[in-house]
């Protein structure tokens, strides 16, 4: 599975964000994975697609993803514009907030978003529908993709645009008994550690990136990056993070 996040995308080709051109970023990003011999079977993208609140940027995205010719999971970030990102993520081959079976997996996109705020919060009807989804399931292991981070990420100024309800959310997840990985966005850094059994993943973005473990708002000066993850049989799962060097 290639999981990528936060490209940020502009209608004009030539729109950046804080000096990155971000379609010229996510190229890199995608070109690299295309040249390699590794293979994904799906792709999950999770959060903040565009930057300028254009239906341009979303036609963009998918003119950029089609090439890989693999089923496409998206779930909204706070950049993101609901109304717009719909009609191109609920076609084929892309999807919004769906689930699919994968062997022994399912695999969850769900929305965290509120509209007008930077921060996140799964609402109630949106955990009841997860809760539902998995219970129905005859899958052993669940992965759920979403924008927002369902921990702390140890800085002060991304914790408080972070997920309101984190402790409600990763206690339904813990509940639920399945839930073997929760994988996210919005963070604009690596992050992969193990919280009361559940693995959780953030993947850096596709563009620019934020200094890890500061108080106040900083970025950092590492490259483009991607995720490859392997889904195994046992609940397991392999991770390699590739960041992009020029």
């Amino acid at each position: 599975m290639l999981h990528l996040t936060d490209p940020h995308l502009f209608a004009d080709p030539e729109g950046s964000l804080r000096g990155t051109n971000t379609r010229a970023s996510l190229e890199k990003v995608l070109a690299h994975y295309m040249a390699g011999d590794w293979r994904a079977h799906r792709v999950i993208v999770t959060g903040d697609i565009i930057q300028d609140d254009s239906a341009e940027a979303y036609d963009n995205f998918r003119e950029l993803l089609l090439p890989l010719k693999l089923r496409t999971h998206c779930v909204p970030g706070n950049h993101d514009i609901r109304d717009l990102m719909r009609p191109v993520c609920c076609r084929p081959p892309f999807s919004y907030c769906a689930f699919e079976e994968i062997g022994d997996w399912l695999l969850v996109g769900i929305d965290s978003c509120i509209r007008g705020d930077a921060g996140g919060e799964v609402v109630k009807e949106e955990l009841d529908r997860l809760a539902e989804i998995v219970v129905r399931s005859p899958a052993q292991h669940v992965m759920v993709c979403l924008h927002h981070p369902p921990v702390p990420m140890g800085s002060k100024w991304l914790d408080s645009v972070g997920l309101k309800n984190g402790d409600e959310v990763h206690e339904r997840l813990r509940m639920l008994g399945r839930i073997r990985a929760v994988a996210f966005g919005h963070v604009h850094q690596d992050y992969d550690d193990m919280y009361e059994g559940i693995r959780i993943l953030a993947t850096p973005s596709t563009c620019a990136h934020f200094k890890p473990g500061s108080d106040k708002f900083a970025v950092d000066d590492k490259p483009p990056a991607y995720r490859r993850l392997t889904l195994n049989a046992d609940g397991s799962i392999d991770s390699e993070l590739l960041w992009i060097d020029d």
